[in-house]
């Protein structure tokens, strides 16, 4: 028991310090961002270009975004309480699927904004544009490389990686178009640009929304199943039969379980919940409520006929 205790507290310590860090990461991607934004802004307003301006409202939106996955971390922090038993947990899950809807309505701002543009295309400063969003890949590139370790283990952190990556894309596209339109003059290439753009940040943003909705609607985390939980279960040798599993996410990194279990002798019972909660453990669910029954309660209970 005092190993357990120890096992589990070490597990926590160890999360709490990799959320700190994750903190400070933030903290720092926020600042350099915001502070590129103004920058962007003030270049794109006396430049009389609509598509630097635009670019530093799409960064704005990408500033939210990670100030939402910081509140994300703060709330996940709060101690569960009378009307939250969990405490603020599964909010982790719905601001993940609020960062998947921004970068879908930032898609669809983009593809409107394209289609303006080849109605109305309008002469721009190609080299201006070059250096600004050059600026650009530099910042939303580094803010990406220090999310992309964390970006495996939390839906939120992935969120908030898929922005920044989908940034750095947006403002490698700019270069490229405002290159092509300093060279030849075509300024059809600015919108062109955009929707190849649009149609990458779409692709990468469809997994986060999917993972996201079934989550938040209480579905199977990612990297564990059913029949792989439940065969765990069975397979241990005082174990007759399982039922009644389920599993969900507490978090976008916390999974839960809860299982009857059938045993063949009472006694074992200690015992077998020790090893079994160990091993699901390991395979990603931290929390589990085990019922345990006897195979004569069992049979009472299921009406066994054989």
């Amino acid at each position: 028991m005092g190993h357990h205790h120890h096992s589990h507290e070490h597990h926590h310590h160890h999360h709490m310090e990799k959320l700190q860090s994750l903190n400070t990461i933030f903290v720092v991607c926020i600042a350099v961002n915001l502070l590129f934004v103004v920058i962007e802004a003030g270049i794109g307003f006396f430049a009389n270009s609509l598509s630097l301006l635009s670019d530093a409202g799409h960064n704005l939106s990408d500033v939210f975004s990670l100030l939402l996955v910081l509140i994300a971390f703060r709330l996940a922090k709060i101690h569960p309480n009378a009307n939250y038993t969990f405490g603020y947990k599964k909010s982790t899950v719905l601001i993940s699927l609020l960062n998947a809807i921004i970068l879908l309505v930032a898609v669809v701002l983009i593809v409107v904004e394209s289609i303006y543009k080849f109605q109305n295309p309008t002469s721009v400063d190609g080299a201006t544009i070059s250096w600004t969003a050059g600026i650009g890949i530099i910042i939303n590139g580094l803010t990406a490389v220090m999310l992309m370790r964390s970006q495996k283990t939390d839906l939120n952190v992935r969120g908030a990686y898929l922005h920044m990556v989908a940034d750095t894309l947006v403002s490698v596209g700019v270069v490229v178009s405002g290159l092509v339109i300093s060279l030849t003059g075509w300024y059809v290439v600015d919108p062109i640009v955009s929707l190849v753009i649009a149609v990458v940040i779409l692709v990468s943003t469809w997994r986060l929304l999917s993972d996201s909705l079934r989550l938040s609607l209480d579905g199977m985390p990612e990297g564990i199943s059913l029949e792989q939980a439940t065969d765990l279960l069975r397979n241990h040798e005082n174990v007759v039969d399982v039922h009644h599993v389920h599993i969900w996410a507490i978090s976008t990194t916390d999974n839960a379980l809860t299982a009857h279990v059938v045993v063949d002798s009472i006694e074992a019972m200690e015992a077998t919940k020790k090893d079994l909660k160990q091993a699901l453990r390991q395979m990603g669910i931290g929390h589990s409520t085990l019922e345990f029954e006897t195979t004569s309660a069992h049979c009472a209970d299921e009406a066994c006929s054989d």
